[in-house]
């Protein structure tokens, strides 16, 4: 914001200068250009005088010495001829004679007329290139013309200084405006630069200590205390959300685990025909607990400033694969992974790990005894990349189930809290998915759910790798599958 205040103030002053010096350098040329105008009319009406007293009294020597003496003291040239063209004096030499009865000047002609004349040429910058003043000898009927032309160097000269003496003190007027311009943008920016970073701070989750209000222009000292006020709002509120969660979350595990507990202990006690009510509030329980455990899970993730880091989610995938595949044979489905080499991810630290256990967890409730549930991994590069190409690489991980699907409309409202499909099994707790989204978001991916190709649910997060950028082995596939790990008898 500085410079592009700086740039304006400079631009306005710039104009400013231009529009005063310029009118200024051309008021000053035409005065120059009057004065010395003036100042041979005036010396040529009295060398005309002076001509006719002369040619009055018979004295045509007096009148050529004092044609010398005017031509000596102006530094110009001075003719004065007769009626009939002829040069009566002339100084400095004579000038060359042309035809009898003609003058060469047209300011000459129209002076034997009996009409003054005046011959200015402007120069290019305002000077005088060329002047001379004719005016007619006597009062009443013209006995001749005078001709004055002064030299025009000294005239040029001052209106040369005078431009010169413009263009310099433009630039050190420039340089003061420059000064004053860059302190008033450091005043006025200085607050909006801290306003800006903190709100930076404030949209990554870090701690705002607010923004000095002491400096600026009224208004952005008001902009940043009522920032420093909504932002102390906004961190009390979280805060305040957050120890929530994560306290009632706590504070909830001990009473559901002894729920579950005294549940148990009346199994044998409860009559045949109201065992499946007690089964029923053993799976509502279990459902509760699962709840408590995601809000404590989302508590600490907001909790957390954690930034995301390599991970080889190969390893995460046959990790869980391993962990997961005794609970998919107890209720006779397979589990198959497809891990291939597609480098490690960047993530939080366990997020993937919680991630797969969701999803897992969603797949296996939605799957029927003899489907099949696969995990596979794909790395997504663009196709036809050149080797320069500085965009990065996915890694996407696959849940395939084969259960009853959803529609377009059931897979948009997934990941809303607590929302759960129509035909879902009991269970669910309805906050795995979103949970799932909130850590692929933290890590810097997104996860969709998409229609599989057997009929089920194909959920699919994607996660930035940590590859660096550059050319794949085989650019030219966009989704590159993992080699197929075999899956234990189910």
């Amino acid at each position: 914001m500085t410079r592009r205040l700086l740039l304006g103030y400079v631009g306005l002053a710039t104009i400013v200068l231009l529009c005063l010096e310029i009118p200024l350098g051309i008021v000053h040329s035409r005065t120059e250009r009057a004065r010395i105008v003036e100042a041979a009319a005036a010396e040529a009406e009295a060398v005309a005088a002076y001509t006719e007293l002369a040619l009055a009294s018979g004295r045509p020597g007096a009148l050529a010495e004092r044609v010398a003496h005017c031509a000596r003291r102006i530094g110009g040239r001075v003719v004065v001829v007769g009626t009939d063209g002829e040069v009566l004096a002339a100084a400095p030499g004579a000038p060359p004679a042309g035809p009898p009865g003609r003058v060469g000047h047209p300011d000459l002609t129209a002076a034997l007329r009996g009409r003054p004349a005046t011959d200015v040429r402007a120069s290019w910058l305002g000077g005088v290139g060329h002047l001379s003043v004719a005016r007619p000898v006597g009062a009443r009927a013209a006995l001749g013309a005078v001709r004055i032309t002064l030299p025009t160097e000294a005239v040029n000269a001052r209106i040369m200084r005078v431009w010169l003496l413009l263009a310099l003190a433009g630039p050190v007027a420039l340089a003061g405006a420059v000064a004053a311009a860059f302190s008033f943008a450091r005043w006025a920016g200085r607050p909006i630069r801290l306003l800006e970073e903190a709100a930076h701070r404030l949209a990554e989750g870090g701690p705002v200590s607010g923004v000095p209000v002491k400096s600026g222009p009224p208004e952005v000292r008001s902009l940043a205390a009522a920032f420093n006020t909504t932002a102390a709002r906004l961190e009390h509120i979280l805060a305040s959300q957050r120890a929530f969660a994560g306290e009632a979350s706590h504070q909830l595990r001990t009473p559901l685990a002894a729920l579950r507990l005294r549940l148990e202990n009346l199994e044998p006690a409860v009559a045949r025909r109201a065992r499946p009510s007690l089964a029923a509030a053993m799976t509502e329980t279990d459902r509760l607990a699962r709840m408590v455990e995601d809000l404590l899970a989302m508590a600490r993730l907001e909790e957390d400033e954690t930034v995301p880091g390599p991970v080889d989610v190969g390893a995460v995938c046959a990790e869980r694969h391993r962990t997961w595949q005794p609970l998919f044979a107890r209720e006779g489905v397979s589990l198959v992974l497809f891990a291939g080499s597609v480098g490690p991810v960047l993530a939080l630290t366990g997020a993937v790990e919680q991630i797969l256990d969701n999803l897992l967890s969603n797949a296996l409730r939605a799957s029927l005894a003899g489907s099949t549930v696969t995990v596979e991994l794909r790395l997504h590069t663009p196709a036809r990349r050149p080797l320069r190409d500085s965009r990065p690489c996915w890694a996407d991980l696959h849940v395939t189930d084969e259960g009853p699907g959803m529609t377009a409309e059931q897979r948009a409202r997934a990941f809303d809290r607590f929302w759960r499909a129509p035909q879902a099994p009991k269970g669910g707790a309805g906050l795995g998915l979103t949970l799932v989204r909130r850590l692929a978001r933290a890590s810097g991916g997104e996860v969709t759910l998409r229609e599989a190709a057997t009929g089920g649910v194909d959920a699919v997060v994607r996660l930035p790798s940590a590859r660096p950028p550059g050319p794949e082995p085989s650019a030219g596939r966009a989704d590159q599958p993992g080699r197929r790990v075999p899956a234990l008898p189910a």
